[in-house]
């Protein structure tokens, strides 16, 4: 046993000075009594737990910790991409380090973040305080909970199970938990949730953007695919793919809806209609976000991700279909060895690359010769260097070296672009396109590719993507394909890559390709389109699961083992 000394954190500010020598109230501060005998600071109290759900609005997006993107920088969430990460520099990846670390590592926020969440449990079950939703309070509390445990889970696998609250000075061991315990209190949490939360809001409800039981069915969908795929399931358990099949399918006739404009799905304001959205983080006038300016390049004041680090890898913009239905290239290989050549069935041209493809790539990524905002880009370079277009490289520091842009979550033509706006489109946490993609999955390891091939065929018939069904003969491993690849263009940038990657036990193979981006050279008005390689990358096996902080271990006197693989 052991002093608690700093993994748990006090809750910030309701802590007063009573034994001044006046015995005076800081007038600045609000004690801990107050907090729990005042419904509305109660209440208060429970409105700030919704921050322990992140955000990918951040100056170094999670995108380039996978083969989405391009990460120019060696240090902080490049430490990853590069293979550099240990248990002594983990938290450079983390949400808490200044530019964001791409919320890959969540220890320390989310452990701060499930005292406070227990904390209201705890006072909840003794204030005699009346409220006139308290079982909706405690279930969203739990529904918070059970996000927090998923976020642990996918990233460490089994950690510690607490429902207590400690404090300073109280002894306390901790020990992982196993991950089937974990996933087994994660949904109890979400099944108790369910039972007193309403099903949901419609998006232009003020309550929107607090848990609802559609909420917790999606997070109990995501969370139980997670527990059923290789990584946490190397047996291939069916009884897990039907119970993941069953937590999707019960979102499905919901009454919700695939947004028909697959670019508007991303850039409407908060608040606004859109029935594909089933939870999402919110923004506001006073509660904003600058997306743009830190994803676009140059030509708009932004500067690409900071050092031009979020540019889109030209391994993502390979991935997208031909309008034809048929995927560009054929792979063979694996890792730093692979190789592709073109699909002769698909019409692809290698020197004009975006004509023919997916609309969600155009809707994705900005490219040379893109029209967005009333502009045309430019990402060419003479055969000399000496002149080029003004989106290239060359032309700005801030423009990304892989000559590729965002542009997904970025403004319509409607919106301005500048430091001077506040941005309030919501970050999407759960919505159907992502149900029918994890329908899809369960359904195609249960054996029913029909019903596999279907829900694939949904989620590209959007009405501004309108692409192929999934042929009847396309099966077996090549239907397995299909679905891992319709996930990586139809969640692209949304913080699923990585994850599903590892899930799948696949990483080994993609985040060892090395990452390309695309030289434009112009001679005349002849354009040569060549890809390049720009980072050789390195995922090593103990990388599936992220180690523990050293001094996070240390401070547990190694109660808490550290993850498998980083042990030295």
């Amino acid at each position: 046993m052991k002093k608690l000394i700093l993994l748990i954190t006090v809750i910030c500010a309701c802590y007063s000075c009573s034994d001044d020598i006046l015995d005076l109230t800081p007038i600045d501060q609000i004690s801990e009594a107050s907090v729990w005998n005042d419904a509305k600071l109660t209440q208060a109290y429970h409105t700030n737990l919704y921050n322990v759900i992140q955000h990918g609005y951040k100056i170094h997006m999670q995108m380039k910790a996978t083969d989405e993107s391009f990460n120019s920088i060696s240090w902080d969430i490049g430490n990853y991409s590069r293979g550099n990460i240990n248990p002594d520099n983990i938290t450079s990846v983390a949400n808490t380090h200044w530019t964001g670390g791409g919320n890959v590592y969540f220890w320390n926020t989310g452990f701060s973040y499930l005292r406070k969440i227990n904390l209201f449990l705890d006072k909840m079950e003794e204030t005699s305080l009346e409220f006139g939703n308290k079982a909706q309070l405690i279930a969203e509390a739990k529904f918070l909970r059970a996000y927090t445990y998923f976020q642990f889970i996918e990233r460490f696998g089994g950690v510690p199970i607490i429902t207590e609250t400690y404090n300073l000075g109280d002894e306390y061991s901790f020990e992982r938990n196993t991950f089937a315990e974990c996933v087994a209190f994660i949904e109890a949490d979400l099944t108790a949730a369910i039972a007193d939360l309403p099903a949901r809001y419609a998006s232009s409800d003020g309550n929107f953007g607090r848990a609802t039981g559609d909420a917790a069915k999606a997070l109990k969908s995501r969370m139980l695919l997670y527990a059923a795929s290789p990584l946490f399931s190397p047996t291939k358990d069916l009884a897990k793919w039907q119970k993941a099949a069953d937590a999707a399918e019960a979102l499905l006739t919901s009454g919700y809806t695939l947004h028909g404009d697959y670019e508007e799905l991303f850039n409407q304001p908060s608040g606004s209609a859109n029935n594909e959205i089933i939870f999402s983080k919110q923004f506001s006038a006073t509660n904003f976000h600058q997306a743009p300016m830190h994803n676009l390049g140059r030509r708009y004041g932004a500067y690409g991700g900071w050092w031009s680090s979020n540019g889109p890898s030209q391994n993502l913009v390979d991935d997208y279909d031909m309008t034809n239905g048929e995927p560009p290239f054929i792979y063979s290989g694996s890792g730093k060895t692979y190789t592709k050549t073109i699909n002769p069935a698909s019409g692809y041209d290698p020197q004009n690359p975006y004509a023919n493809r997916d609309p969600r790539l155009d809707a994705s990524v900005i490219h040379d010769e893109s029209e967005y905002h009333g502009d045309t880009f430019e990402m060419w370079v003479s055969p000399n260097g000496s002149t080029y277009g003004f989106d290239s490289y060359k032309q700005s520091s801030d423009n990304p070296r892989s000559n590729y842009i965002i542009r997904k979550f970025m403004p319509d033509d409607n919106t301005d672009i500048s430091w001077q706006t506040n941005y309030t489109n919501p970050w999407i946490i759960f919505r159907l396109g992502e149900i029918y993609l994890n329908y899809a999955e369960a359904k195609f390891e249960l054996g029913d590719e029909a019903t596999a091939r279907l829900y694939l065929s949904k989620v590209r018939e959007r009405t501004s993507v309108d692409m192929p069904a999934i042929p009847d003969n396309v099966t077996g491993e090549d239907l397995r394909k299909r679905i891992y690849n319709e996930r990586r263009v139809e969640l692209a940038f949304e913080e699923h890559r990585l994850w599903d990657v590892k899930r799948w036990k696949i990483a080994e193979d993609i985040e060892n390709r090395p990452i390309y981006g695309m030289d434009i050279i112009k001679d005349g008005n002849v354009k040569t389109y060549t890809p390049v390689l720009l980072l050789d990358r390195t995922f090593l096996p103990e990388m599936y699961l992220l180690p523990i902080e050293r001094s996070e271990i240390l401070r547990n006197d190694g109660t808490i083992t550290q993850t498998p693989g980083w042990d030295n």
